[in-house]
Parts: C-alpha cells; sequence; structure tokens
C-alpha cells in the first residue's frame, strides 16, 4: 500500500489552456530549464497574497505545519528573487508569529507555566496537556524571526520606510526596527528557554535533550529537530552578522551547528555503495542509531542539511552532500511516483512514518542538485513538469532554488569554457 500526499495532494497538475480556469491562481512552471522567469516569480507572488498564517501555534504549526512551511517557501524564494510583496508577506507572518508566543500571549491563552516552572518564551505545542513540553519545534519559530530580520536587513532600500502593514503588535514601525524585534526576540527564546532549559550542549555542543526535559530527557536530539534548532541558529547567525552588532553571538550559533554536522557526517550515519555504484547514505532517526530513517523525517533532515551546504558556512563540500540525492535516486526511487518509506529502501506500511508514497515527497526535491541526471524525473515525481502549474508552495519554491542553482551553475561553465 503506497500512502498519499497529506498537503500535497493539493498539487494539481494542469497542462495546456485547461490550466487557466481550473488553476488561475496556481503557479507555473513556464520551463524546466534556463533561468527563473518573471512569470514565474509573479505567479509565486501572486499565489503568496492568499497565504495566512494560523490563528494559533500549537500542533507544530510554525515548524511542521502549512504556516511554517509557507514561511520557509517565501524566504526561498525572496532569496532568489526579492519583491517588496514578498517581504511584506513574511513581515505579516513573522509579527503574527511573535504576537502568538506564550510570554507574549494574553492570559489565558498565553503566559503559561512550562515544564520549567517558568512563563518561558515559547510556542507550546501541546498548550492543555499538563506538564506543557518544549522540543525541536521550538527552533523553526525562532529560525522564521531570524529569517524575517535577515531579508529585512539584506534590503537596505527599505530600512527607515514604515512598515506596509502598519505597526498593529508595536513590534517597530520601521522594516529595520521591525528587524531588530524580531532578532533581539529570537534570542531571547534562545537565551531564556532554548540553551539555558531545553538543550545539553555538555557533550562537545552534541545536541541532548536536558535530562530533566519531560520530552525526550537525556537523549540526543533526532536529526530532524536538529536542522530545526539549526534553521534557527543558522538565520540568527546570519542576521547578526549583517547588522553587525554581535559577533560573539555569530561564533556561537555557527559552532553548535558545525558541531552537530561534523557528528552527523562522523558518527551519524552508514556509507554504502548503492546498487548503481554511487555512494550512498543510510541514517537513523537519531543516535545511537544509525540506519532506517523513515522517508517522512528523511524529507526534514535532508533540505536541513542541504540549507547548511548553500549558506557556505560550515566547510560542507559537493562530495558530502551529493550521496543523498544517490540514496534518494537509486535506493528509495522504486520506480515513477514510488518511493520506499525509509532512506535503506524498505517500507513499513503498517507504521505512521515508514509507509511507501505514491510521489516524491517536497523536502527531497533539493536533492536533485546532486543528481543533474535526474532532474526532470525527480521533478515530476513531485508533480512538476514543463507546462503544469501546483499549488503546493513547497513543491514549486524547492523548483524554482533547484532550477535557480542549475542556471547559475550553467552561467558559470559557460563563462569558463570562453
Amino acid at each position: 500500500m503506497k500512502l498519499k500526499h497529506a498537503r500535497e495532494l493539493t498539487l494539481t497538475l494542469c497542462l495546456g489552456a485547461a490550466c487557466a480556469t481550473a488553476q488561475a491562481a496556481a503557479m507555473t512552471v513556464d520551463s524546466m530549464d534556463g533561468p527563473v522567469t518573471q512569470n514565474e516569480i509573479q505567479s509565486f507572488v501572486d499565489f503568496a497574497q492568499g497565504l495566512q498564517p494560523a490563528v494559533s501555534g500549537a500542533g507544530e504549526e510554525w515548524a511542521q505545519g502549512n504556516s511554517g512551511v509557507d514561511m520557509k517557501a517565501l524566504a526561498l524564494v525572496y532569496d532568489i528573487a526579492p519583491r517588496q510583496a514578498l517581504l511584506d508577506k513574511m513581515v505579516s507572518f513573522c509579527d503574527t508569529l511573535l504576537s502568538q508566543r506564550n510570554d507574549i500571549l494574553p492570559a489565558p491563552a498565553g503566559r503559561r507555566v512550562i515544564w520549567t516552572g517558568r512563563v518561558d518564551p515559547v510556542w507550546p505545542n501541546k498548550p492543555d496537556i499538563s506538564p506543557i513540553q518544549t522540543g525541536g519545534e521550538q527552533g523553526d519559530p525562532v529560525g522564521h524571526l531570524g529569517s524575517c530580520a535577515r531579508q529585512i536587513l539584506k534590503t537596505t532600500a527599505v530600512y527607515n520606510q514604515k512598515v506596509a502593514g502598519g505597526d498593529p503588535f508595536h513590534f517597530g514601525a520601521t522594516y529595520l526596527q521591525r528587524a531588530k524585534t524580531y532578532l533581539s526576540e529570537a534570542d531571547k527564546t534562545v537565551d531564556q528557554h532554548i540553551l539555558k532549559s531545553l538543550l545539553n550542549l555538555s557533550d562537545g555542543n552534541h545536541m541532548y535533550f536536558a535530562v530533566n526535559s519531560p520530552y525526550q530527557g537525556g537523549k540526543p536530539v533526532p536529526w530532524n529537530q536538529q536542522m530545526m534548532f539549526d534553521y534557527g541558529f543558522l538565520n540568527l547567525a546570519q542576521a547578526h552578522e549583517l547588522l553587525k552588532d554581535d559577533p560573539a553571538r555569530v561564533k556561537r550559533y555557527d559552532q553548535i551547528v558545525q558541531a552537530n554536522l561534523d557528528w552527523f557526517l562522523q558518527s551519524g550515519l552508514t556509507r554504502y555503495t548503492d546498487k548503481a555504484g554511487r555512494p550512498a547514505y543510510n541514517w537513523a532517526y537519531a543516535m545511537p542509531a544509525i540506519t532506517g530513517e523513515d522517508s517522512n523525517h528523511g524529507s526534514l533532515d535532508v533540505p536541513g542539511f542541504y540549507r547548511l551546504y548553500l549558506s557556505g558556512r560550515y566547510g560542507l563540500a559537493a562530495k558530502q552532500i551529493e550521496p543523498f540525492g544517490d540514496t534518494v535516486f537509486d535506493v528509495m526511487r522504486l520506480g515513477n511516483r514510488d518511493y520506499s518509506g525509509r532512506v535503506d529502501g524498505t517500507s513499513d506500511n503498517d507504521s505512521k512514518h515508514g509507509g511507501e508514497t505514491n510521489y516524491l515527497r517536497n523536502g527531497f526535491l533539493v536533492t536533485a542538485l546532486s543528481r543533474p541526471d535526474a532532474y526532470y524525473a525527480m521533478m515530476s515525481d513531485a508533480g512538476i513538469q514543463d507546462g503544469a502549474s501546483t499549488n503546493a508552495p513547497e513543491a514549486y519554491s524547492n523548483f524554482l532554488l533547484v532550477k535557480s542553482q542549475r542556471a547559475e551553475a550553467a552561467s558559470a561553465k559557460k563563462k569558463k569554457q570562453r
């Protein structure tokens, strides 16, 4: 039995003239090759205007929920093609996100005492269960705030402009003021909860949950949740670097990311040669196991590693990231739109996360960067085809990322050959 999409079921493939009427607001694929087109960017901008943040952050909404997925898609496309409308949409998301934090949201919905015995600056996943726990999902909201700050700080032309949507939560009237608020409040969550109580970094900065944490107390942080924390630390480091205000903090965040990336590469995986004769990886949900990660969590792990690679900050070489692409295409791909439930090519159709799927999970699309020969097949397996359209922002933003990177690589190759 192959498992179908959750939100990914909303992805619609339209070919030809019928697409215009069936999916007028959908994001369009003008071509699979060449630079990202203005029409493709505009179709994303138009689609993004309909995206709205959730009214509550419960249920990991800002991590694996639609609000978190949408926020990452917005930032990814803004990195490719900065547009004011995308920046304003990100700001509206981050305003809502910050306003929903436990120490800011008024009682009875907020200001709850959590497992630490304090009203910590966190986003409770299950606010009505005692004690209120926290886990890796705290990294993503921090990362979103850091991402918003980073995007504003790299767009110097807007610094002194008043934010288009006003200042409903009094986070700062101008874009620069808003960026500084997002950054300081994200640091507050890190300082007053994540590093103060939630994580134990005493083993060479390796991430373990604190012994007294009611969630996985004393255990190594699973890789998908490490990627959530890394998303936060990376964006905060980049934002502070742009602001040039706290080099010691930048160094600290980078040290944590580097230590855990090295931990994975040195001790957290199994290397082998796949059936096509290429290097592949097998890894687990969390240390100390090193095999058998499921497809669902793997699709959260892998884009996190590529994010670190593309940042250029942590010494990751292409040859270290390429086996992820070989794993996805040579090992997990069982046929057209047919993928195993685990990264080792096996499936457990009775489990929640390890069942075979009839599509390629969106998080794996970025691995097409490492397998140019498999690019068209992998995109097609996720519903992305020439002349098609989609209403899945995660899939489309990952497609634009890969397309953009491929075009840049082709351009650089041409210049080198001249």
